[in-house]
């Protein structure tokens, strides 16, 4: 994995990108130009609680160097625009556990989960508005990606609840808090004191996009299918 600068508009946005052999961007020659095919920016989250390991395609381009475990997050890396299929097969196996049809259009980012349990799995996915936060804030998104738990709140330990009465896939916009070290966020079940899972110890940089999202099994009990919270980063703006 490597880092790329990627710059839309006037704004720099610096985001990590998987280095992936059968992703690598040919180019068209045209009239001695180099024209470059048009692209789309994916992610990718293995959020299936009781999943076992996967490899991840975009049609028949390998997205993954190393098997998927739950939790295991790809940055954004380019993949081509238009009507694509993501297949997820069983590592061990190889069989193919879900095929999933998605449409990515040119110069858009988005963020993509295999969820819900190992019986009915299914595709997640957002389009990404990543906008520059204000002056010394730093801004948040919550997921839902629990198929069983109760409707949700995202809120700062002590503080104010930043997201409202989020069910299974539901996702909030982008929320701007102020940048700061240390911050606990607490995910409790919907409009109660109920903490369903916490994420301690939280530095929020400056200038940066995060998603939080809640993630596992209302009876879950091992370290993969608990409920639980995790947070990506999004990208980063100076």
């Amino acid at each position: 994995m490597k880092n790329y600068k990627n710059i839309t508009g006037k704004l720099l946005t610096t985001i990590c990108a998987v280095c992936l052999l059968s992703l690598l961007l040919t180019s068209c020659v045209k009239q001695n130009k180099i024209v470059p095919p048009p692209t789309a920016l994916l992610s990718f989250t293995q959020a299936s609680p009781d999943e076992p390991a996967i490899d991840f395609y975009l049609d028949n381009g390998k997205v993954n160097p190393l098997p998927l475990n739950f939790g295991d997050h790809s940055d954004y890396f380019n993949a081509y625009v238009g009507a694509r299929t993501a297949y997820f097969n069983n590592y061990d196996t190889k069989s193919t556990i879900l095929a999933a049809p998605i449409t990515l259009n040119q110069g858009t980012a988005y963020s993509m989960f295999l969820v819900n349990k190992a019986t009915m799995p299914e595709v997640l996915l957002i389009t990404d508005t990543l906008n520059k936060p204000e002056s010394l804030h730093a801004s948040i998104r919550f997921i839902n990606l629990s198929p069983d738990a109760a409707a949700v709140d995202l809120a700062l330990e002590g503080g104010s609840v930043l997201v409202t009465n989020k069910a299974f896939k539901e996702v909030s916009s982008f929320v701007s808090i102020p940048a700061k070290t240390d911050n606990t966020f607490v995910v409790r079940e919907k409009g109660t004191g109920n903490v369903l899972a916490t994420l301690a110890h939280v530095d929020m940089a400056d200038g940066t996009l995060y998603t939080i999202w809640f993630h596992g099994l209302a009876g879950g009990t091992s370290t993969t299918d608990k409920l639980g919270v995790h947070i990506i980063t999004n990208a980063a703006f100076y």
